[in-house]
């Protein structure tokens, strides 16, 4: 990165319990580079997981329906705001970052610690043009992260809101100090979480509504409509919560999570049929598409019921996803004494079996892509031009199938940004790499 109009960026290192590693020293301006080589370090070097925290003047020009907004009595916006407070009283630099009262705040998630939040979340939005979202544009679409980073040290970050953390502050142990802001880091994750996994439901619905137009399917309609409508129970469950309130029965949430338990089984049963399909298939040989569609219906045309069925299976698990973000929470905040670790943990739970569903239709993607078609056996020793046509069209499709999927993605760093407004509430929106 270049510093071409030299902002100066602070930004601060936070750790979810007590750590001490070796930092810049604080004032020493640094560049992107080297503070993600920092980062790295710090992932290796420390127990605890270690997170930075950076603060950007407010771009003119944010989509803010990307994002979860929270109101300024939220937890994440007290933690933010309290923490904003307390550093500007302590840092020239800090203050005059903030001074406008609006800003947005980048955290950063080292790889080593991110791969703990789901394989999901590793993996850019794409958006409607073929790019890639981004939060840090200015009002001429312009990339605008240039900017020298300046070390913050010793700012207490916000205390514990509602028993949901260990108390905050500087910890002073041997080597340089990091802020331990278990509250925050835990309410910012999860909302980034959250936003994430909201807008891959979006993006699976869109998807589903545009294949289900092109075709009479009553079941599979049924089977939408029942997904879609798990919504307003985790909508309301995730706003309870996120405002640090009890869930309970009346929101519906236990219903609609039998209902996305259903539909991940569904998606399971198919994806083996799947694996066993492809397994029969001769080694090597091109396959007649004929025999090809038996096992998989319509995946010669681009709103087949085959496609519909991975589209299902991806809104099914950006909904549990989401559901597990909420269960992690609160179990959290049930057991104070180490949220980030609790928060972690109850993820791990359902962590390994959305990455296998996951990965599981991701190889039979990729294994669809690389098939190879034959000509209808038969007498005929000539076939029409719409024959050939179809043919041709059916392989072309197959091998687009296999078009940005990653099997096994190497773990990246995870930036949250969170756009804090000048009446203190907050606006997170999805996790996505760094």
């Amino acid at each position: 990165m270049t510093d071409e109009r030299r902002t100066t960026v602070p930004v601060w290192t936070l750790a979810t319990g007590e750590a001490s590693v070796p930092m810049p020293a604080t004032g020493e301006a640094v560049t992107a580079e080297r503070l993600a080589e920092w980062r790295g370090a710090l992932a290796a070097m420390a127990e605890e997981p270690v997170l930075t925290l950076e603060v950007h003047p407010l771009p003119e020009k944010i989509d803010r329906r990307r994002g979860l907004p929270l109101d300024a009595a939220s937890p994440l916006a007290r933690q933010l705001t309290e923490f904003v407070t307390r550093s500007a009283s302590t840092s020239l630099t800090t203050a005059k970052a903030t001074a406008s009262g609006g800003n947005l705040f980048t955290l950063v998630v080292p790889a080593k610690h991110a791969r703990a939040f789901g394989q999901g979340l590793l993996r850019a939005l794409p958006a409607k043009d073929g790019g890639q979202y981004s939060t840090l544009v200015d009002s001429t679409g312009k990339f605008v992260a240039h900017a020298r980073y300046v070390p913050v040290q010793g700012a207490a970050a916000a205390g514990a809101a509602g028993g949901a953390g260990a108390t905050a502050g500087a910890v002073a142990a041997g080597g340089t100090a990091l802020t331990v802001a278990a509250p925050l880091v835990l309410m910012a994750v999860a909302a980034g979480m959250a936003a994430h996994a909201d807008r891959q439901r979006q993006l699976a619905i869109e998807h589903i509504t545009d294949l289900l137009e092109q075709m009479r399917q009553d079941k599979l309609d049924d089977e939408l409509s029942a997904l879609n409508g798990c919504r307003a129970a985790v909508d309301k469950a995730t706003a309870i919560l996120l405002d640090q309130g009890d869930l309970g029965q009346s929101l519906g949430l236990d219903s609609s999570v039998s209902i996305i338990e259903i539909a991940l089984s569904k998606a399971g049963l198919r994806l083996e049929r799947w694996l066993k399909a492809l397994d029969g298939l001769p080694p090597g040989e091109p396959v007649e598409l004929a025999e090809l569609t038996k096992a998989f219906p319509g995946v010669e045309k681009d709103g087949g019921v085959f496609h519909t069925h991975v589209a299902l299976a991806s809104l099914a698990l950006s909904l549990a996803r989401r559901v597990a973000v909420l269960q992690a929470v609160e179990h959290a905040q049930k057991n104070p004494g180490n949220p980030f670790e609790n928060f972690l943990r109850a993820l791990a739970a359902d962590r390994q079996r959305f990455d296998d569903l996951e990965s599981g239709i991701a190889r039979v993607l990729v294994r669809l892509s690389h098939l190879e078609l034959s000509r209808p056996g038969g007498i005929r020793p000539m076939f029409t031009q719409n024959e050939v046509d179809a043919l041709l069209r059916a392989s072309h499709r197959l091998h687009r199938l296999g078009r940005g999927v990653t099997l096994d993605p190497r773990p990246a760093d995870v930036a949250i940004d969170i756009v804090r407004e000048p009446d203190g509430s907050v606006i997170a929106f999805p996790a996505q790499p760094a």
